[in-house]
């Protein structure tokens, strides 16, 4: 998938389909390809994630934006949902680790395990949104599980969107065991630095994702570094 996306969105911002364009039809990219749908597909709602094109049913996936700019997940851009994550989830970090109960623990170890065991990616991402999710309920105020509830579908399409396009599952785990160990050790300093921690790698993913805006267009034969 990875690799298809590389190749669709190279096109994209060399020109080659311009604003406007209607990219070839499934069929026709699966051949030229020598891809799966599925995987075209993945790759697809990538691209329309990142802003590049969009997909009217019955009609064709079409080019809007030469550059990524903001990644949408749902209804939130990636830079407000990260905004809010960062003044919701970084105090909901320090509370949980000052009342969390014994069940809470429990309950985020278990979902941690199971993620660390998870092979498949869709289920790997329901239980991501699950664990900030028992973060939240942790912190034992209800206006934060409020919250975190709003932007949960948010979360799950950003979760796959980095895991697919940036590869941050692995990292992601380790952040989260962090956050887990940060929690039993009852210590709202390192709870809050953990979290920091995972936002910040959050960020940095999305920003590695989209490139800087090109002054002009690449020679022929130029590679990206």
């Amino acid at each position: 998938m990875e690799a298809v996306l590389t190749h669709l969105r190279d096109a994209i911002e060399r020109g080659d389909h311009a604003i406007g364009d209607k990219l070839p039809s499934e069929a026709e990219l699966c051949r030229s390809l020598g891809v799966s749908r599925p995987v075209l597909r993945e790759a697809l709602r990538a691209l329309g994630a990142m802003g590049l094109t969009v997909s009217k049913s019955g009609k064709g996936t079409f080019v809007v934006a030469r550059t990524v700019e903001d990644p949408t997940f749902g209804d939130y851009a990636a830079s407000d949902l990260l905004e809010v994550r960062r003044h919701v989830e970084i105090p909901v970090a320090r509370y949980a680790a000052r009342r969390r109960t014994p069940e809470d623990l429990d309950r985020l170890a278990h979902i941690l395990d199971r993620m660390e065991r998870e092979t498949d990616t869709t289920a790997w991402v329901a239980m991501d949104s699950l664990f900030h999710l028992g973060v939240a309920e942790a912190a034992q105020n209800p206006v934060f599980r409020r919250v975190i509830e709003e932007i949960r579908d948010a979360l799950a399409r950003q979760s796959a969107f980095l895991n697919e396009v940036g590869g941050r599952r692995e990292r992601s785990d380790r952040e989260h065991r962090a956050i887990v160990e940060a929690l039993i050790d009852g210590s709202e300093q390192d709870a809050v630095e953990a979290m920091t921690h995972h936002l910040d790698g959050v960020e940095t993913t999305l920003t590695d994702i989209v490139r800087p805006r090109r002054t002009e267009p690449p020679t022929e034969g130029t590679t990206e570094a």
